[in-house]
């Protein structure tokens, strides 16, 4: 009888109800003394004023859940869908305040570099690592876009997670900005697209290629400020739930990875079209 009220026609609706006993058991410490739980009273106005109570054993219902996944595994995978689904949805919800109540930090840092247009209408931005090997693959879509939309400004800001090594050319990438903001694009992109491994040497490398003074730019290395931006672009990356680069943010949305020149030219219009 138990099975036949669990198992009908709706199997979805059999294991909810299964799940729903078995967490009674589990949780109401009051009333799972014992390893049973009522689950129906039927009652009768007859003379007789009998009664029935329908009791489902822990084992059993467990027992029920078990062959019901086995015969139909599907449903996990439905679970995980929708578990994924209101993952994103709720990261997503998050990213949006995140995103509103740091508008300036995001978009408008003064320790960040921006290459295309920087009075463009839409801003895009881009955590990157000097030495993530998906950077300096996207960076083909950087120029693309900035080639092809006059109205686009680009923000690169340092998100150097890979290695020490990465910390220390962002250091002296950040220290070249403040010194040369006017070459900060040829200094990205040389750095950034440059063969090998980006380091503190590489980079002073580049720098000195650029037509900076090496006793200079090593003083400017030294600016606190460098590590407290470093410190606060770390913070802002949790909030967005950004763990990799590259990462985007562009309008009100994150972007995870490096999904190619098409994908993010779509994220941009839609932006616009939000404007």
């Amino acid at each position: 009888m138990n099975k036949a009220i669990l198992l009908g026609s709706a199997g979805g609706l059999a294991v909810a109800l299964g799940m729903l006993a078995f967490g009674f058991v589990a949780g109401n410490s009051q009333a799972a003394k014992a390893d049973t739980v009522q689950v129906a009273q039927i009652t009768s106005s007859t003379d007789d004023k009998a009664s029935a109570d329908t009791k489902i054993d822990r084992k059993e219902v467990e027992g029920i859940i078990r062959d019901y996944l086995l015969k139909n595994p599907e449903v996990l995978l439905e679970v995980q869908d929708a578990l994924e689904a209101k993952q994103k949805e709720e990261q997503r919800l998050a990213a949006l305040g995140v995103i509103k109540n740091s508008k300036d930090e995001i978009f408008n840092s003064t320790f960040d570099g921006v290459v295309g247009n920087p009075k463009g209408k839409v801003t895009i931005v881009e955590f990157y690592d000097y030495n993530c090997g998906f950077c300096k693959r996207a960076i083909e879509d950087m120029q693309a876009l900035t080639k092809s939309d006059p109205d686009l400004r680009f923000v690169l800001k340092e998100f150097p997670i890979l290695s020490p090594d990465s910390q220390k050319a962002s250091v002296v990438s950040m220290a070249f900005h403040l010194m040369h903001p006017e070459k900060y694009g040829e200094f990205h992109t040389a750095l950034l697209g440059g063969q090998g491994r980006a380091t503190e040497a590489t980079a002073i490398k580049v720098a000195l290629s650029l037509g900076a003074d090496e006793a200079a730019l090593r003083e400017k290395m030294k600016d606190p400020r460098i590590a407290e931006t470093l410190s606060r672009t770390y913070d802002l990356a949790t909030k967005l739930s950004i763990t990799g680069t590259p990462s985007y943010v562009v309008g009100n949305e994150v972007i995870f990875g490096a999904l190619g020149q098409q994908v993010l030219a779509e994220k941009i219009e839609q932006a616009k079209s939000a404007l």
